[in-house]
């Protein structure tokens, strides 16, 4: 058979394999609905909380000062106090941060804002009041306060300050948490394609007897796998459109750099997923049934979901877990996207991530055309 015939067998079942994927329900829904369903709570976590760090706090003012009762209005203007407005007593306070529905209580004595003997301004000590299991939050506010108060006593009492410090805004901006997340989801969908469709569908053609059948064929596995994979790149085309188009228009998403970045970061994400296809073609092929396939795919899918930084940056972990998992195959394909799409990277800049692909795609498709099995 000339390598044209072969060739033009591979865009045969191409088609075959599209038209299949498209027929089954369930397969649209986890390829390309499942991670939408993701992309939308991370996203809307993200955009409620604005990027702003607030506390959500009681004040309980106990005191009848004119002073007293201006530095409560005061707070309420501040986004980083969330004032519950019906806690009025310590004792309503406390029952609260028991149940962890609030971060501390800040109490103004009865003596807070008035002006006492001897004196000509007024004074006072606000107590910050939080549980010992949330100690960070209760140091945090009580440093906050202490910076809220060395500013109005300044316009009361001058004092030299020798030492002081300065903020310099960078001309370029930060990563949001969301650019984060978003690189983690690209990675989730990645799995759900590169892997759980193998791992669905060839179990399912084993029982029905249709690989036994193809197998009396001239049919060969490398084209099989070939026409697999190119379905595979074009249904991950369009849940990777699908999820770049609400990311861009609804949470706004900012890819750095220009035109070139996106065909870049397109042949990247091309790569990642024939790789990590490469698994899934492995376990699909080699499992028998769905109860040989089920469980091998949990043992290899679950430690890169939580590993790779699919839902959280590795910066988190020790820095010892973050050498063991940046060996594992999904790290370089979320650690590349992130980096072309939030950081303007290329794809020189990045060749060690895209040299780990690479690396990890030999060895599963080795691995692969070893282990599959027609029936």
């Amino acid at each position: 058979m000339s390598l044209k015939k072969e060739l033009f067998t591979v865009g045969v079942f191409t088609k075959i394999n599209t038209r299949r994927f498209f027929r089954d329900k369930l397969a649209i829904f986890f390829t390309i609905l499942f991670p939408l369903i993701f992309l939308f709570v991370f996203g809307f976590i993200n955009k409620s909380s604005g990027g702003d760090v607030s506390f959500k706090v009681a004040v309980i003012n106990q005191s009848d000062s004119s002073f007293a009762k201006q530095f409560v209005k005061d707070m309420g203007k501040q986004k980083v106090f969330d004032i519950s407005k019906d806690i009025t007593t310590v004792g309503q306070a406390d029952d609260k941060m028991n149940k962890s529905q609030l971060d501390a209580a800040i109490i103004l004595p009865e003596d807070f804002g008035t002006v006492k003997p001897g004196q000509t301004n007024p004074s006072g000590t606000a107590k910050v009041r939080y549980n010992q299991n949330n100690q960070q939050a209760g140091s945090t506010l009580t440093s906050i306060m202490q910076a809220e108060f060395k500013g109005m006593n300044g316009k009361f009492v001058h004092v030299d300050e020798p030492f002081q410090a300065t903020g310099e805004a960078r001309t370029r901006d930060g990563l949001s948490s969301f650019d984060y997340a978003f690189a983690g989801l690209v990675g989730f969908s990645v799995i759900g394609m590169g892997i759980f469709g193998p791992i669905n569908v060839f179990p399912e053609l084993k029982k029905q007897g249709i690989l036994r059948r193809l197998h009396t064929t001239p049919l060969k596995v490398w084209q099989y796998f070939l026409s697999t994979a190119l379905t595979q790149l074009i249904l991950g085309t369009l849940s990777m459109a699908v999820m770049f188009f609400f990311a861009i228009t609804i949470f706004d998403l900012h890819i750095v750099g220009d035109w070139t970045s996106w065909i870049q970061l397109a042949a990247f994400l091309a790569l990642g997923v024939t790789s990590i296809l490469g698994i899934g073609l492995a376990i699909g092929g080699w499992a028998k049934n769905e109860r040989q396939a089920a469980p091998l795919s949990n043992i290899v899918v679950f430690p890169m979901m939580f590993l790779s930084g699919t839902f959280f940056p590795r910066f988190l972990m020790p820095e010892w877990l973050q050498s063991v998992t940046a060996w594992l195959p999904l790290t370089p394909v979320i650690d590349g996207v992130r980096l072309i799409a939030t950081e303007g990277k290329n794809l020189i800049d990045i060749l060690p991530q895209v040299g780990m692909i690479g690396m990890w795609l030999v060895v599963v498709y080795l691995i692969a055309f070893r282990v599959f099995r027609w029936e």
